[in-house]
């Protein structure tokens, strides 16, 4: 909680005043019973229409004051609470950034969704409600308590034993449920966690025919957090009948005793209904206070969450600009030291003991069976993962030693899933370059065959991109994505497997345009066709994470299985006879279902 109270220190002045002009309203309000009891003594009592006349002028008076403390206490908590809030999402918006892919994994993206809007929602909320009742509500109980005994002392010792007993109810169901509302909000993440994999999925579901596989999952989440906010509702709501038994006890015990005084001349009138408007505010203050608490116990759950998010340190940390060394120019644009990795969790190494080196200009292609460790090779390059053991470096320089920014500044990744963000076509293809014009974006446009989408669409590169690229086709968003990667003039390009969904045609077309790129890129090409990958100066042949492979696309046919395996199931009839008696049989893990993937 220190930690988020740092982003209310702007608040400050907004923090105090809001409190304040609240106990002011408290103040007036404790006013008015004294008030009631003068009319009902010496104004009704003795008949003077006069004295009635000027108290509920007063009385009015008292409520336009409060009204205006009231409004203006508002504006305050809600000023400093919304501001709290936002200046908290930004900060958290921020420190998620800073996360490595490794840490988005363990901590899931559906929690922190949640935490970045549904709890910092209910911090936002019990904030408010804090800064205006959290001293107003207790000022107003033990004020009406004072308040009492200035008016009658044996009266107002119903008071003094009504409101610990108060307290300990409170406070001991507000012990109690602040474990359970963070177990309500961790049902919520599952809660989200599985409609996000629903809605990312769903062509994938209704493929299988999975849709009431996934209605009764989901519904046996809902009910068990149905059942878990229900349980903890129920304890919550054990706050206001309690209180009000305890406080009607409390108003009865003091109505008889007051009556009795009465009778017996030792108290008037307008006391006894003071004392009874006292408790009266106390049984209003209270319910304000129960809710209160039920809403400040989520607040206080949900910014645990928060901090926990806040507090979880990334696990990449890379120098400063002004730290890194210069690069040798002498040395590989990229190269694979005897490199290892290991995904956090997994029983097995992704990758195991690679070597190679390319050198600038160099096409470089990358291909393997499914789960072969393509994508996690070149996911190592731009330091998306750290590697487990060995050591990747660029231009002679290991890229743990590189600023992220510099290291990533010099790298286009074109990755499996076309991502495209919604806006215009040119506003896509400035998160390539934030400075480029319709001309760099054209030629970039060009080299990737997507020139023709562009002229073809209504308003040109003004046309509106919806979220994800779902008014896009596949190909469309995939020969999009290869031109913003190629606008920023990358030194290392690569395309992960990013032109699967081009027929052969393009995909050629884009092969042939690519090698314009040699003398200025070293480009990486992963794919699982091996026609994408015949002009490439060398090939890494993967196979459950070893290197099993390297040449050209004629030397590879000549000497290893694995690609001869992955070729000739693509291009049966360039299969020569008796190629199977060759060399000694392939891995099993290089075939999957008789033929490579």
């Amino acid at each position: 909680m220190k930690k988020l109270a740092f982003y209310l220190r702007e608040y400050r002045k907004e923090s105090v005043l809001g409190p304040l002009f609240k106990l002011l309203e408290a103040f007036f309000d404790l006013l008015v019973p004294l008030v009631v009891a003068y009319i009902i003594d010496y104004g009704i009592g003795e008949k003077r229409t006069d004295r009635i006349g000027w108290m509920c002028a007063l009385l009015v008076g008292l409520a336009l004051v409060g009204l205006a403390c009231s409004i203006t206490a508002q504006f305050f908590a809600a000023k400093a609470s919304v501001g709290c809030a936002t200046r908290l999402r930004h900060a958290l918006f921020a420190h998620i950034q800073r996360f490595a892919y490794e840490d988005l994994d363990r901590v899931g993206g559906s929690t922190l969704i949640t935490r970045l809007t549904s709890d910092i929602n209910q911090v936002q909320n019990g904030l408010n409600l804090a800064l205006r009742l959290l001293l107003r509500s207790p000022f107003v109980v033990f004020g009406s308590m004072v308040m009492a005994f200035t008016i009658d002392v044996p009266s107002a010792l119903i008071f003094a034993v009504a409101i610990p007993v108060l307290c300990v109810v409170v406070f001991g169901i507000m012990l109690l449920s602040i474990p359970l509302y963070r177990k309500v909000q961790a049902g919520l993440d599952r809660i989200v966690n599985t409609t996000r994999e629903n809605l990312t999925g769903v062509r994938v579901i209704r493929a299988f025919c999975k849709e009431e596989n996934e209605k009764e999952e989901f519904g046996r989440q809902n009910e068990a957090l149905t059942a878990m906010q229900k349980f903890v509702g129920r304890l919550s709501a054990l706050m206001n009948p309690v209180t009000y038994v305890i406080i009607n006890a409390a108003t009865i015990w003091l109505i008889w005793k007051g009556a009795v005084q009465v009778d017996s001349g030792a108290l008037t009138q307008g006391s006894v209904v003071a004392l009874y408007n006292y408790m009266a505010q106390i049984l209003t203050e209270l319910i304000k206070m129960a809710s209160l608490i039920i809403s400040i116990t989520k607040a206080v759950a949900c910014a645990q969450r928060v901090e926990k998010v806040l507090d979880t340190e990334p696990s990449m940390e890379a120098p400063s600009a002004s730290s890194s060394a210069a690069p040798n120019n002498a040395a590989p644009m990229v190269s694979f030291h005897d490199v290892s990795m290991t995904y956090p969790g997994a029983g097995a190494p992704s990758l195991s003991h690679v070597s190679f080196s390319a050198w600038p200009g160099e096409t470089i292609g990358i291909t393997g069976g499914t789960g072969s460790g393509k994508s996690t090779l070149v996911n190592l390059i731009p330091r998306f993962y750290d590697a487990t053991d060995g050591q990747v470096e660029i231009l002679g320089q290991n890229v743990k030693d590189l600023p992220l920014s510099h290291l990533r500044d010099t790298i286009g990744v074109v990755p499996q899933k076309a991502v495209l963000f919604a806006g215009s076509i040119r506003e896509n293809m400035q998160w390539g370059k934030k400075d480029a014009g319709d001309e760099d974006i054209y030629k970039a446009l060009d080299i990737a065959q997507a020139r023709e989408i562009v002229e073809k669409k209504e308003g040109g590169l003004d046309f509106e991109v919806e979220q994800g690229g779902r008014n896009l086709s596949g190909g469309q968003r995939q020969r999009l994505t290869i031109a913003r990667a190629l606008l920023r003039d990358p030194s290392i390009l690569i395309l992960d497997d990013s032109a699967s969904a081009l027929d052969f045609a393009t995909d050629a077309a884009l092969r042939e345009a690519l090698r314009t790129l040699r003398g200025s890129s070293t480009v990486f090409l992963v794919s699982q066709r091996t026609m994408s990958l015949r002009s490439a100066d060398r090939i890494l042949v993967l196979d459950d994470g070893e290197l099993v492979g390297s040449g050209t696309h004629e030397e590879l046919l000549k000497t290893c299985r694995v690609y001869q395996e992955i070729h000739y199931s693509q291009f049966p009839e360039e299969r020569p006879e008796g190629w199977q008696d060759t060399l000694s049989p392939a891995p099993v893990s290089a075939v999957k279902g008789g033929h490579a993937v």
